[in-house]
């Protein structure tokens, strides 16, 4: 049995693709059940005579129809195409998408050529996305360009022309009507959405200017209402049926060679008679010498108004002579090229399926590349991103190679830094190289992309000592601390924790963040780990949706814990204390949580000593501030020490005011530690994902603030036992989620 996807979702389009996919042959066709409610799917609909294909499960069934087909099915959904489909149609509606069908689907995939302006091809289109012509080639015989029309192929490229399958595109009943009468003696041109799409509407512009004076009607969906009375808008099918019997003519204005529209053939054959520019599609179709084709706007003109004023000679010459543009639009004058069109297709398919293959694919590898000299807890996010992308590609039996990379600075990684890093993973440092276009273009060239056109006047590349990072098949890169794209010889997909700098400009100490969210507008992917950070990605970087996806939280348990007992309050082996992990950036609310401790111990009477771990703290000062022995302001500690700290302390406390959230709070219920938090959406939803309990402040209120750490300091017993089991944390672990990682870097493969 073969069976089919069709997704482009256009109404007219559908009715006869689907007939001739039927009359060559194939016994099943999928069409999306949604579609994206967007200006540019104003001709789209779902089939009202949709029904399942025969032998699917039901559950796989359901995962077909939830998925977005024109955005973003993700892999399950890829999974079960895969499993059932041997052929999808698609259409551009938006070139990531045409990038994932090409990369996802492994049967015979048609992008379908309807034909385009004459300024544009689809080898333009292709080559507007980077990556896109080296994964058409790749393809093979896998993927073909459904043309529409004979003489698409021709304007293409050899990388597509050689890929073409002429697929006619018709009208399902083309017989003429009966029932014009033409009593309304108005002229009818169709021209939708001139109130938001500025092509439309110069489109109207031009139609009123050459047209004043004239009695006329716009046909056509509009998105917006348009204070027009002659602007009819959407009508229902029973009112546009009419206005076809009913209006005395309609003018087709287009003089594109390559793309013609619906309603010139649904005039044609309800009988209205049609006047059309020469020069255009309707030309190729037979119009050459049609008494209603006209070679200037003048003779149109002149036309139109003969036939206004109701002259029955030429409306019925008009009217007898175009019939002929329906002929081979008609079933049957296509059908014969839809049978040859889809045996080659299925024959090149098969083909491919049965040719030998190595008995082992080459293992796939990825780099996880740190953007900056990065310590603390982005290193060990870092490390932990890496583990998962190793765990998760063995967990979908897809086994990859990991490199860590970083940034080659003995200063920030001196001998012994990185000696926990995971045996598994190689290790790679670099430094980051400026290109300039015509460095950056002969570099695409060498790297077989030709067609490449730059969207940035500089790019980055990582100088590792050997290839580049070329020997990789993906970059994950965390962050997007980046002064420059990435050039896009391999697919580079950004973790990004947060941006902080939308809430705290002072982060960026008079710098400008536009080269970070150029660098994420132009990367494959951008991965984030809380819905606050991806509604930043969408709305404050610009981040086109399909190209933000949310993956689980990363923890790992602290290092070895040390036998001693605790070291709490009332403890006899030392005075209790409570851990602030922090850092020296802007953002960390230092001065409220300063003043909070002045008030926890001045005025409050607090007895629980506060340490403080993290990079570049300035001892001293803060000292002052709080005044006396009771900060100890330790800095960087190596992670066996930070563990053992974590482990006697009371509390841990996270006083930052926005950013991403923090790993200490994760690691310190690992510990059997409980946590005092700043409330802010980020730390709400690691709450939710670890089952922290969580208790919460203010950190606009210091005075709130040391209420709160009063009661930390007496009600530590009580929330220590609320704390999740070790259970519960082993379902977080990074075997467990390493699985989301590698499906989201796979699609990019």
């Amino acid at each position: 049995m073969t069976r089919a996807m069709w997704l482009l979702n256009h109404s007219t389009a559908r009715a006869f693709d689907l007939a001739m996919l039927r009359a060559a042959g194939v016994q099943d066709v999928f069409t999306p059940a949604s579609y994206p409610q967007q200006v540019n799917f104003r001709s789209a609909s779902v089939d009202s005579n949709r029904r399942a294909p025969a032998g699917i499960p039901p559950d796989d069934l359901k995962v077909l129809d939830e998925a977005d087909w024109h955005g973003g099915p993700g892999a399950a959904a890829w999974a079960v195409a895969n499993r059932y489909f041997d052929v999808l149609f698609f259409i551009a509606h938006d070139l990531d998408c045409v990038m994932e069908v090409v990369s996802s689907f492994k049967g015979a995939v048609v992008w379908r050529a309807f034909g385009l302006n004459s300024d544009m091809t689809y080898s333009f289109l292709a080559d507007a996305k980077e990556g896109l012509r080296r994964r058409i080639v790749a393809a093979g015989p896998r993927f073909w360009l459904g043309t529409a029309y004979p003489h698409l192929a021709g304007l293409e490229e050899g990388f597509l022309s050689r890929r073409e399958v002429y697929l006619p595109l018709g009208l399902m009943d083309c017989a003429p009507r009966e029932g014009w009468h033409g009593r309304s003696a108005r002229l009818f041109f169709v021209c939708p959405d001139v109130g938001i799409n500025s092509y439309y509407r110069e489109i109207h512009e031009r139609f009123r200017h050459d047209f004043e004076g004239f009695d006329y009607v716009v046909g056509g969906s509009q998105a917006v209402p348009v204070e027009d009375p002659r602007v009819l808008g959407y009508l229902p099918a029973s009112q546009h049926e009419e206005n076809m019997r009913a209006l005395r003519v309609m003018f087709y204005h287009s003089t594109e060679p390559n793309h013609v529209h619906y309603h010139p053939f649904e005039a044609v054959r309800a009988g209205m008679p049609l006047v059309f520019m020469a020069g255009g599609m309707l030309d190729r179709m037979g119009g050459a010498g049609m008494p209603g084709r006209a070679r200037t706007l003048d003779e149109a003109r002149t036309k139109i108004r003969r036939l206004l004023d109701g002259d029955p000679g030429l409306i019925d010459d008009i009217r007898a002579s175009q019939t002929r543009l329906l002929d081979a639009m008609r079933p049957e004058a296509c059908e014969e090229a839809w049978k040859q069109g889809m045996a080659r297709i299925l024959a090149a398919l098969a083909a491919d399926r049965s040719r030998d293959r190595p008995a082992r694919a080459r293992r796939k590898k990825i780099a996880v590349i740190l953007a900056a000299s990065y310590r603390g807890g982005t290193l060990r996010g870092a490390k932990l991103l890496a583990e998962a992308i190793w765990h998760g590609s063995r967990a979908r039996g897809e086994d990859a190679d990991v490199v860590f990379a970083h940034p080659d600075d003995p200063q920030a990684y001196p001998p012994g830094a990185l000696d926990d890093l995971a045996p598994f993973l190689a290790r790679r440092t670099f430094t980051w190289r400026m290109l300039d276009l015509a460095q950056a273009r002969r570099a695409m060239a060498y790297a077989g992309e030709s067609g490449w056109r730059p969207l940035a006047p500089r790019y980055l590349v990582a100088e590792d000592g050997i290839q580049q990072f070329c020997d990789c098949d993906a970059w994950v890169v965390v962050s997007d601390r980046l002064q420059a794209p990435l050039l896009p010889v391999r697919p580079a997909i950004l973790m990004v924790y947060d941006y902080v700098q939308r809430y705290v400009p002072e982060v960026l100490d008079g710098g400008d963040d536009q080269p970070f969210i150029n660098a994420a507008r132009t990367a494959r992917m951008v991965m984030v780990t809380t819905e606050f950070t991806r509604q930043d990605a969408l709305q404050y970087a610009g981040v086109a949706p399909r190209r933000v996806v949310r993956v689980p939280m990363l923890s790992s348990a602290p290092g070895p814990l040390p036998p001693a007992p605790r070291l709490a309050q009332g403890n006899s082996t030392g005075p209790g204390y409570f851990l602030w992990t922090t850092n020296g950036a802007q953002h960390k609310n230092h001065a409220n949580a300063l003043k909070a401790l002045d008030i926890y111990y001045r005025m409050l009477g607090g007895k629980l000593e506060c340490h403080v771990t993290g990079v570049d703290l300035p001892q001293a000062a803060w000292r002052k501030a709080v005044g006396g022995s009771r900060l100890k302001v330790l800095g960087e500690l190596p992670d066996s020490r930070f563990a053992t700290r974590l482990a006697g302390a009371a509390f841990v406390w996270h006083a930052a005011a926005v950013d991403n959230g923090t790993f200490s709070v994760i690691e310190a219920a690992h510990a059997g530690v409980p946590a005092l938090s700043s409330d802010y959406p980020a730390m709400r939803e690691i709450d939710a994902q670890f089952s922290l309990g969580m208790a919460w402040m203010n950190p606009a209120d210091p005075e709130q603030m040391a209420q709160q750490l009063l009661w930390m300091e007496q009600h530590e017993a009580a929330i220590r036992r609320a704390l999740p089991t070790p259970e519960v944390l082993s379902l977080q672990s990074v075997e467990h989620l390493g699985g989301a990682y590698w499906d989201v870097i796979r699609t990019c493969l």
